[in-house]
């Protein structure tokens, strides 16, 4: 099986992870490694109110999906960490935002997350062509 290594465009050409990679091609699929509230420009963190943090994890997926050669409605699955579950409903309207029409199964959990980063998120979208 082939294997494609999918960056974000945005990322920092001279940060590099060495443990995981943005984004893997294989299979006709994209797999999205967990993206958070990450100025790629930088390689840091922004923390903010969860609607903040949504949308810079949710616009950070959609540059490395981009980058992959499909849109978010290519998205089929999403896992989601919160660090408080209490703000799924804030969380959510802003990701119902990203996925207007048929939304991506999803498993959404409340979890121990690192940093002070309040979301999580990883995927797979399928690649057309």
């Amino acid at each position: 099986m082939t294997k494609i290594k999918i960056d974000n465009p945005k990322r920092d050409k001279n940060f590099v992870t060495g443990v995981f990679s943005d984004g893997i091609v294989a299979g006709g699929f994209l797999f999205v490694s967990g993206q958070a509230s990450v100025d790629f420009a930088t390689s840091r963190f922004v923390l903010g109110t969860i609607e903040e943090e949504t949308h810079r994890t949710l616009q950070n997926i959609r540059s490395i999906v981009e980058a992959a050669g499909a849109t978010m409605n290519d998205v089929v699955k999403c896992t989601v960490h919160l660090s408080d579950i209490d703000d799924f409903d804030r969380y959510n309207a802003v990701y119902t935002q990203y996925f207007p029409d048929v939304k991506p199964a999803r498993t959404t959990v409340q979890s121990v997350l690192g940093k002070g980063i309040k979301v999580e998120i990883d995927c797979i979208a399928e690649v057309p062509g």
